[in-house]
């Protein structure tokens, strides 16, 4: 009799996980929104940033004004993951295709265990190459 509600209880512990969605899907959700405020909200003191041709460790501020000045050229219109890396506590590794108004982008992104917070530590903007 006790066994019925086992299926029940599991939903319960488990749904708190798919509700709030991970880390890598989250930051991949503002990035198809273009919102780079929400994303620098996930970025170390400093971050190593790399955007095209331009590459440079910027500190939080700076980078989030880097990324919105990509997000004004480029117009997102789609995102897919292509690759994510959540196995280890304390790194995290995700890889996007982003689909703008201007063409194909690769979008990949490191996240650091910072005080018990996932911080982006490196942040990669290229543009995809054609299969």
């Amino acid at each position: 009799m006790k066994l019925r509600y086992l299926p029940m209880l599991s939903l319960f512990y488990l749904l708190p996980l798919v509700a709030t969605g991970g880390t890598i899907e989250k930051i991949a959700d503002f990035f198809k929104q273009g919102n780079a405020h929400e994303i620098a909200k996930f970025f170390a003191v400093n971050v190593d940033i790399s955007i095209l041709d331009e590459s440079n460790v910027y500190a939080k501020s700076q980078s989030e004004m880097i990324l919105d000045k990509f997000f004004r050229e480029n117009k997102p219109h789609s995102v897919k993951i292509l690759h994510r890396v959540s196995s280890n506590p304390n790194y995290n590794f995700g890889v996007l295709i982003l689909t703008t108004d201007k063409g194909k982008f690769r979008v990949s992104y490191t996240l650091k265990d910072i005080n018990k917070d996932m911080e982006i530590i490196e942040l990669r903007i290229e543009t995809e190459k054609p299969n």
